[in-house]
């Protein structure tokens, strides 16, 4: 099993935004430390349920100040992004962080940003498929055009080219030498090709999309076993449709990831007592704040009940207790790749308390990757 913590760059009522992202700074920081294999970086735009407005850009800043976690995005939103502009950042990353960074897209929500940034509410319903193919052409390939009806232009040359096999930095004591000269990542890695790109999926839709495509799924923290195991079919169903084989389908499912709530202390009740003071507080104030781009209605789950259900679904307990949850949806699902969200409590020094506990109490007991 591979796990991971989950940063919303959350702005918890009375808490300014510089607050929320040294929290994330610092959480990133002692993921690593606490030997997770990876850090997932939310994007979002206008609201205080997450005040990181570019995952990628965040990931360049996490990849600088850590060694070995990989740094991924869940996500970006593609229908906010030039997928030429994002497949250049995403490139950049891979080959200048010696391939820790994994691409994590979606296509968001019919949110006011649609608005901002153009493409208005098209863009959402219509254009994801057009933006996701742009984007995979961008990372695969050493020129491109697009003749779609979003996306129009000549071909130009990829530059930096995503296939280059990124060179590994050399380290010493100092951290970095950077006289020293980088070395090759070993033949065969999972760095080669590109960085990995994965896809938020909430729908039927969107998980045959992303069969059709051979990309792995990142499933969402709303979702239980039983969801979760019936999207995993219907995948399996759609690339098998597509013409892969099993193994190869075997093989891109490994990929798959849940993301999921993790909250530890010493009872159960603790740890749901501190998830319940919190959240539902954060959820009226975070949620609340979106706006629609047409200004079609919408329905806001109750605070209290989502958290609850959070409770009730993932790793929130006793380290016996998120041992048994995790290991659980693993055995049910088959998905062995976690996306942690540690940051429930809103506090600095809670978080990174949380995360530390995770790695020593939870982690070791855990079969690994």
């Amino acid at each position: 099993m591979s796990t991971g913590a989950f940063l919303l760059s959350a702005q918890f009522p009375g808490q300014g935004h510089a607050e929320a992202l040294d929290r994330t700074v610092s959480a990133a920081i002692a993921a690593e430390q606490a030997g997770l294999d990876s850090v997932w970086l939310a994007e979002h735009h206008f609201v205080p349920y997450g005040v990181c407005p570019d995952a990628a850009t965040l990931a360049a800043l996490l990849l600088g100040r850590t060694r070995r976690v990989r740094i991924g995005t869940a996500v970006s939103v593609l229908p906010t992004h030039h997928p030429v502009k994002l497949g250049e950042q995403a490139a950049l990353l891979h080959l200048t962080s010696g391939g820790r960074f994994t691409l994590g897209v979606g296509r968001g929500g019919p949110w006011v940003d649609l608005a901002v940034f153009g493409g208005g509410a098209e863009a959402y319903e219509q254009g994801f498929p057009e933006s996701l193919d742009l984007l995979l052409r961008w990372l695969r390939s050493s020129r491109v055009g697009a003749s779609g009806p979003r996306y129009s232009f000549p071909e130009v040359a990829v530059v930096p080219r995503a296939t280059e096999q990124p060179l590994q930095p050399h380290r010493t004591g100092r951290q970095h030498a950077y006289g020293d000269a980088p070395v090759a990542a070993p033949a065969g890695s999972r760095t080669a090709g590109g960085p990995p790109v994965v896809v938020a999926c909430t729908s039927p839709n969107s998980v045959r999309l992303a069969a059709q495509r051979g990309l792995p799924m990142l499933l969402g923290m709303h979702s239980g076993d039983e969801d979760k195991m019936e999207m995993v079919a219907t995948y399996r169903a759609a690339a098998l449709e597509a013409g892969r084989s099993p193994e190869q389908v075997a093989r891109i499912e490994a990929e798959h990831v849940a993301a999921g709530v993790a909250q530890i202390a010493d009872t159960t009740a603790e740890a749901r007592s501190e998830l319940l003071r919190s959240m539902p507080g954060f959820f009226q104030y975070g949620l609340g704040a979106h706006r629609t781009v047409d200004g079609r209605e919408r329905r806001m789950r109750d605070p209290e009940q989502y958290t609850e259900l959070l409770c009730d679904l993932h790793a929130v307990g006793t380290p016996k207790h998120c041992v048994d949850r995790l290991t659980a949806t693993a055995e049910r699902t088959g998905i062995r790749r976690f996306a942690l969200l540690v940051e429930g409590s809103g506090d600095r020094a809670g978080t990174v308390d949380n995360i530390a506990r995770l790695g020593a109490e939870v982690l070791p007991q855990l079969p690994q990757e």
